[in-house]
This record gives structure tokens, C-alpha cells and sequence, in this order.
């Protein structure tokens, strides 16, 4: 990774609409090596999507949890049946398989504390395997960077 693809990637992060003629204007090099290095960032799969950031309190989703869980047993299909319910639930934005006191933690977000409450009978208590949960709600977001520090 040289200098030239950071600066590439770091000008995409910000504007990831950005023709091949404006990244070109940033980085100091012409339009068709941009070009064919940002295709080339995109088949080695260090670019893996172009998204809209999305303000979630603008439509809608206003209460954003974490979540501690910790499961009963640590066997292959009980940890595969909980990555793959979570990877199948659209509220949990992230999950990281932590240590200490829990297995993983959940970023979920949703519209409400009731809501929370719904989607903790729908997901948490039916899911074969939980031990037990901690919540944690935000009371304010501070930051939520989505752009990774490159520099």
C-alpha cells in the first residue's frame, strides 16, 4: 500500500462519489492511473462498498444500545448459530467477539426503549445458547467516525 492508493482511499472515505478526474485533482496524478488503481483497490477487496451514511435519528432510530453477551457453551455450532442469527438481524449494526466478562458485544440500534424491549423477545430470549445479556444505552453520541484514520 503506497502513498499515492492512501490518499486515494482517504479522498474516497470522504466522498465516496467522487469521479476518477476528482480523486486524480486530489492525489497529484492523472485520471487514468486513479483510475485503474482504484479498480485494482476494488478486485483486491480493500475498497468493499460505496454507502450513504445515513443519519439514523433522522429516520427514525433514536435509541442505540450495546449489548453484552455472553453464551452457554463455547461449542462450534453454538458460537456458528449466533454469528449467523446476528449477520441475519438488520438492528445489529456491529458485533465483535470480545473478552472479558462477555463473548460478544452488539452495537443495535432501534426506535425506541420499548422497542428494545420487543427485539430482546424476538432476538436475545429465543436464541438457544444466551446465557445472559447486559445493556448499556447511549444516552449521546459523541462520535461515530466511520472513516478509518489512514494518515
Amino acid at each position: 500500500m503506497d502513498a499515492i492508493n492512501l490518499k486515494i482511499l482517504d479522498h474516497l472515505q470522504k466522498e465516496g462519489r467522487a469521479s476518477a478526474q476528482q480523486v486524480s485533482e486530489q492525489v497529484g496524478l492523472s485520471v487514468a492511473p486513479v483510475w485503474r488503481r482504484i479498480k485494482a483497490l476494488e478486485e483486491q477487496k480493500v475498497i468493499t462498498g460505496y454507502h450513504a451514511v445515513v443519519d439514523r435519528n433522522k429516520v427514525g432510530l433514536q435509541s442505540c444500545m450495546f449489548a453484552q453477551i455472553s453464551l452457554d457453551r463455547h461449542s462450534a455450532t453454538m458460537v456458528d448459530n449466533f454469528i449467523q442469527a446476528v449477520r441475519e438481524t438488520p438492528e445489529i449494526m456491529a458485533c465483535y467477539a470480545v473478552t472479558g466478562d462477555a463473548d460478544f458485544l452488539l452495537k443495535i440500534v432501534v426506535s425506541s426503549p420499548e422497542s428494545y424491549d420487543d427485539f430482546m423477545h424476538r432476538f436475545f430470549f429465543n436464541l438457544p445458547g444466551v446465557r445472559q445479556t447486559r445493556t448499556i444505552v447511549v444516552l449521546k453520541e459523541i462520535k461515530n467516525q466511520l472513516q478509518l484514520p489512514l494518515f
